[in-house]
């Protein structure tokens, strides 16, 4: 493949959440993203999907949820996404997010050092995983810029997304594909981890390969992540992977206009892999003053606006309040 169709990093993160409400007020009260867009699944239209990202919504800095109604609590195990990461500046910001943590009664594992990195590991109340991870001697894909009105401090917040750490029993086959398929190259190789990376590399570009022949497989539902998604530059890179896909005999979704950004899906034995362009972004149906605040839906569901907002509980997400 060109250079311009190779995978640029991470995208987004999606996972479930039992508490849309709940979830909103953490991931932008104590955490300090910013809500971007609050919309529904379009392939499930009862269900609430909420995009937390930096102040502008950029690609490679959105966490993403949805609350499926009458979700069962997922359990944790092998061949799975088994944890998220934030980008934050320096060390000095998980100094500042360790004490904020303390203050709201967040659950953490207090700071840690990963393969040369300070790291945070930390959950949310539904038992989902995070961790922190410092920017203080990273280099690679540029990070995202902090949520100009957030609680957080700039010089401190949020600012992107980490590496994503998938544990899987077919460790090395799965490392194969992820080298063969989706071009990362392998930086630092364990027994039982490695590090890959893709682009530029970075925290912004990494993921962290675990593996886990003993545990039982993890169950989907909330608090577990739904799926991991990877930068492509534009239309034509992500045409060229459902051609690659198609050639490989990998089943695919095929190309689907999420309006927000074009997505591609594949199932990589248990995980489920998308890789969607960084435009056209989350700015064209909202200002930016505004992003977030009422219930944005694609141009396809806006005929059924008003079934919809008379079918999910509507929560207020205006700034002001």
């Amino acid at each position: 493949m060109s250079n311009n169709n190779e995978l640029i990093g991470i995208h987004h993160v999606t996972a479930m959440t039992n508490d849309a409400v709940r979830n909103y007020e953490f991931f932008t009260q104590v955490l300090g993203m910013r809500l971007v867009k609050k919309t529904v699944n379009q392939d499930d239209i009862y269900t609430y999907h909420t995009f937390f990202a930096d102040d502008q919504g950029s690609p490679g800095t959105d966490m993403t949820f949805f609350d499926f109604p009458n979700n069962p609590k997922g359990s944790r195990g092998t061949n799975s996404i088994s944890r998220a990461a934030f980008r934050v500046p320096n060390d000095a910001a998980l100094e500042y997010y360790l004490n904020r943590f303390e203050e709201f009664g967040v659950k953490h594992d207090g700071i840690q050092e990963l393969f040369g990195k300070k790291v945070l590991p930390f959950e949310e109340e539904d038992g989902q995983r995070y961790q922190l991870i410092s920017d203080e001697l990273n280099k690679g894909v540029k990070p995202g810029i902090p949520w100009k009105n957030g609680p957080v401090p700039e010089d401190k917040a949020i600012y992107g997304l980490g590496p994503i750490e998938i544990t899987v029993s077919y460790y090395e086959d799965f490392k194969s594909v992820l080298k063969q398929v989706f071009g990362m190259k392998p930086i630092i190789e364990e027994d039982d981890v490695t590090i890959l990376e893709v682009g530029e590399g970075g925290n912004g570009a990494q993921v962290i390969l675990r593996k886990d022949d003993q545990n039982p497989e993890a169950r989907q539902g909330y608090g577990e992540v739904h799926h991991v998604s990877f930068r492509l530059k534009d239309h034509e890179a992500i045409k060229a992977w459902e051609d690659k896909y198609n050639e490989l005999r990998i089943g695919n979704s095929g190309n689907v206009d999420r309006f927000y950004f074009e997505a591609l899906y594949a199932r990589i034995g248990h995980i489920l892999i998308e890789v969607s362009t960084d435009g056209p972004g989350f700015m064209g149906d909202e200002p930016y003053e505004t992003l977030g605040e009422s219930l944005a839906l694609p141009p396809f569901l806006e005929a059924k606006r008003d079934y919809i907002e008379s079918e999910i509980k509507a929560f207020d997400t205006s700034t002001k309040h």
